[in-house]
């Protein structure tokens, strides 16, 4: 099966097998037995709590084992809540009235856009162009453009595919293939930057998620001016020492890789000059930036400019996007995170919460006694349950909203809280912890070996950027 994107294809899987991978049959088999062995037991729950945990067991043994697509899962368990009379229908299926899923869908509208009109790829070669096309240089180029992308490809798998269209072509003018240390160095900077950036500014499906949750359970609005200056200075030095990182890691076989400019410098020669659909793609996109970064002054929700923006871009002529692409869009990850949120307010409504809370966090409570704990002890918690419940968007919607709640009990600022505990899932160290690294792995140019150096060298790295901006940084701008 191939994902196309912008006109660059990866392959993110293999063709229907007649047999379940002993993943999914063991997954299978879970998500039956043991919500029904939850549903059947005598626990000192009341019955419409042990029926919330009975049905959002089966969701999360199904999200994790991929059993069912995470989509339909969720659809799931949203009519499972609602038939068997757990909640009524406006709880059961509230999420699809949140926000938060309608953020996505105008984030996506927007990141598609980009695709669709080239700008996204322009761009990427624009930067590295400039940047230059030495080793050195060509990774730091990737990482610019990783983030840059990030803001007009609201989608870490996306950027992924955008960006290895990018590195291939320069791994055939290099003459470097699978298993050497350029390309290995290139794919992990590309695929692990896509997964992580994304947390620092409110642009995928994950930080979305988090934000959305956050405001719930706090009832603050979280700006994403707010948001983005928070990680700004960890982006910042997470670029310079990925960098330095990947160039220590995997030195180059070639000191000296000739061709890279001319063969940017071709791309952009084919490109040919700026198209219309690119100069509008260009301008709806400083638009929709542009509100965001000022939002501190407007008080517009976010998700109202994004959906906005991005329904402005599917207008007939005035935008980018026909018919004919809202057809194509990928509106399962809607689905999947509006069923996220749906539990989250399925569990909160029937405070089958509160046993869940004293199981997840009572450990915590005696160590967050000073604002340095809450910097690293809700990470590194937070790095290990993402370890167990691999999805991210799985792992925020069963975590937050707990948390949360864990905070008001305990008198613990929730805000830093629920922000240390988001960025958390941008730490990883096996693949199948996110669909953009499956798909950054899926070219075969590095191995589960480089993920995980790679990965724990950032994530200790990004704990102790925490451990200065937490408790000096955020109060500054009014984080507390």
């Amino acid at each position: 099966m191939m994902a196309t994107v912008g006109g660059a294809s990866a392959p993110i899987g293999e063709a229907g097998s007649p047999h379940l991978p002993v993943r999914k049959l063991t997954g299978a088999i879970l998500g039956i037995a043991v919500p029904v062995a939850i549903w059947m037991a005598p626990l000192n729950f009341g019955l419409r709590e042990k029926h919330a945990l009975a049905v959002s067991a089966f969701m999360i043994i199904a999200w994790i084992s991929e059993v069912l697509p995470h989509a339909l899962t969720g659809l799931v368990g949203c009519y499972l809540f609602w038939v068997l009379r757990v909640v009524g229908f406006n709880i059961a299926f509230g999420g699809f009235a949140d926000q938060t899923p309608w953020f996505l869908f105008g984030a996506g509208l927007l990141g598609m856009m980009a695709a669709k009109s080239g700008l996204a790829r322009r761009l990427a070669y624009l930067v590295m162009r400039q940047v230059g096309a030495g080793y050195s240089r060509l990774v730091l180029g990737l990482i610019l453009s990783s983030f840059l992308l990030t803001f007009l490809v609201p989608s870490g798998i996306a950027c992924v595919v955008i960006m290895a269209a990018v590195a291939l072509g320069l791994m055939e003018v290099f003459q470097l293939g699978r298993g050497t240390s350029v390309g290995r160095g290139i794919f992990i900077t590309l695929t692990y930057t896509a997964g992580i950036f994304d947390k620092m500014v409110i642009a995928g499906p994950a930080s979305i998620l988090g934000r959305g949750l956050i405001e719930k359970g706090t009832n603050a609005h979280i700006y994403w001016s707010v948001w983005f200056l928070a990680f700004l200075p960890c982006a910042l030095a997470t670029m310079f020492v990925t960098w330095r990182l990947v160039l220590w890691l995997y030195p180059p076989e070639k000191e000296a890789m000739v061709g890279g400019l001319a063969f940017l410098d071709s791309e952009l020669k084919k490109m040919g000059s700026w198209t219309r659909l690119e100069k509008k793609s260009l301008v709806l996109m400083l638009l929709a930036i542009g509100l965001w970064v000022t939002d501190l002054l407007h008080h517009i929700s976010p998700a109202i400019i994004g959906l906005g923006v991005g329904l402005l871009a599917a207008v007939p002529r005035l935008g980018v996007l026909d018919e004919q692409d809202l057809k194509r869009y990928n509106y399962l990850p809607i689905i999947f995170v509006a069923a996220a949120i749906s539990m989250g307010d399925v569990l909160l409504s029937t405070s089958a919460l509160h046993p869940l809370t004293v199981i997840m966090f009572d450990w915590m409570r005696p160590l967050l006694t000073n604002v340095f704990a809450l910097a690293t002890v809700p990470y590194w918690t937070a790095f290990v349950y993402h370890i167990f419940l691999g999805n991210e968007i799985s792992m925020l919607a069963t975590s937050v909203p707990p948390l949360m709640s864990f905070a008001k009990v305990n008198g613990i600022h929730a805000v830093p809280l629920g922000l240390v505990w988001a960025f958390a899932a941008g730490g990883k160290i096996f693949v199948y912890q996110s669909g953009v690294m499956v798909t950054g792995y899926s070219y075969g140019y590095f191995e589960m070996k480089d993920m995980l150096s790679i990965g724990i060298c950032l994530s200790i790295f990004e704990s102790l950027a925490l451990l200065v901006l937490v408790p000096f940084y955020w109060p500054l701008i009014g984080i507390r």
